[in-house]
């Protein structure tokens, strides 16, 4: 089974670093989703509504590109993914969120998915 990758945060707007995220996921062969709450499209993925909170499985790994004032609504509906880790990239650090995910069994990861990605350690 493929590692499918959660872009929490997505966008088309092509200086922010989750579309960097997508931009190099995509060029690493590597699967992933895009959620966010503003539509379009990136790479060939339907950007999809966070809003709605749509029902997704087999989530690897979360690549947060939302700040800690933005998360607490969506914090329980990630949790519920059941993904293995949850990447939270520089400036998404959020305690309460680490530890409900670590409580889950969630492994929390205080990383840059860009710098993973680039020394391959994703």
């Amino acid at each position: 089974m493929e590692k499918l990758t959660l872009i929490v945060g997505a966008t088309t707007n092509k200086s922010r670093f989750a579309y960097f995220a997508a931009d190099r996921l995509a060029n690493n062969g590597i699967p992933f989703l895009p959620i966010g709450i503003k539509s379009g499209e990136v790479f060939g993925h339907k950007i999809l509504d966070l809003r709605s909170k749509p029902d997704l499985h087999n989530i690897h790994t979360i690549t947060l590109y939302i700040g800690p004032a933005h998360q607490e609504e969506w914090i329980d509906y990630l949790i519920s993914l059941q993904p293995k880790r949850i990447i939270f990239n520089p400036g998404t650090e959020n305690p309460v969120f680490f530890q409900k995910a670590k409580a889950a069994g969630i492994d929390v990861l205080p990383a840059c998915t860009l710098v993973m990605l680039n020394t391959n350690q994703y």
